[in-house]
């Protein structure tokens, strides 16, 4: 299957080129396209005439977003909708990656598929505007896929991030009363081909690593696992302000899917695969 990953030198885009490898897949970044030209995106995938295209590419900086929506929609929203319209008229399947965050965080039992969007934070809406253009472009052929908290070897994420710190010797505080699914990129990316193969009928579907956890739990997961000893305490989101507002409870639940592997073991395998192997 001709298929043509963008976005392919981020985090989920250099595990998704190890997970379709055997397709030989095109792996293009900004330096290939520029999503947000529409002229731009129906001239070379067109030319390309992909039967697969797989967007990785994204403006995910959460707070950036909130100074810059403009761009995070254009990014996240229209140009998904470009994509989209081009798909549909090579008769392709579009790939395009979701978050946690169109949800606002008040349903305890966490969200469903089917469940309403309603994000509190511009980076939501931007994302929610990119399922829309894909739901009205008039494309059959589709997967929306929502994940949450994605670290990977490829890019800075919260993993790497507690390791830094755990470095410096300092205390740490760590919100806990904001609650998600941490997903491992590779799992992410394995999840992806597998829904492909699949052939499940078009539409949106969760993928994060089972479970649940506060960052403040994640932290510690993480020390535990990479064997640093840390001064780690839970703090609020009040102490720790940002300019974009966070769901409290952004678990999503996959009905229409088998579980993934739990977040911990996901973090264990993580791990067992970089560069902070257990000594």
């Amino acid at each position: 299957m001709k298929t043509l990953i963008i976005g392919a030198k981020g985090m989920l885009g250099h595990e998704l080129a190890k997970v379709f490898l055997d397709f030989k897949p095109f792996l293009w970044d900004m330096a290939e396209i520029d999503i947000t030209n529409e002229a731009m995106v129906n001239e070379k995938i067109g030319d390309l005439a992909p039967e697969l295209i797989i967007n990785a590419a994204a403006y995910t900086n959460v707070d950036a977003c909130e100074t810059n929506e403009a761009v995070a929609t254009k990014v996240n929203g229209e140009a998904v909708g470009y994509l989209a319209n081009i798909a549909a008229k090579l008769g392709a399947t579009l790939v395009h990656y979701s978050t946690d965050y169109v949800f606002d965080g008040s349903k305890k039992a966490g969200y469903g598929e089917a469940d309403a969007p309603k994000p509190i934070n511009a980076y939501g809406r931007s994302k929610l505007a990119g399922e829309q253009a894909i739901q009205n472009s008039g494309l059959k052929n589709y997967y929306i896929i929502r994940t949450a908290w994605l670290y990977g070897k490829d890019g800075k994420n919260f993993v790497e991030t507690m390791l830094s710190l755990a470095e410096k010797g300092q205390p740490i505080k760590v919100i806990d009363d904001q609650v998600g699914s941490p997903t491992y990129a590779a799992d992410l990316a394995k999840a992806t081909r597998g829904l492909v193969e699949s052939k499940k009928p078009s539409g949106i579907y969760h993928r994060t690593n089972a479970g649940q956890t506060s960052w403040h739990g994640f932290a510690k997961e993480i020390f535990s696992v990479f064997h640093k000893q840390v001064n780690l305490s839970p703090c609020a989101s009040s102490e720790y302000p940002l300019l974009a507002k966070r769901p409290t409870f952004s678990v999503l639940q996959s009905t229409k899917l088998e579980p993934m592997r739990t977040w911990q073991e996901a973090l264990r395998g993580y791990a067992e695969e970089t560069r902070y192997k257990k000594q």
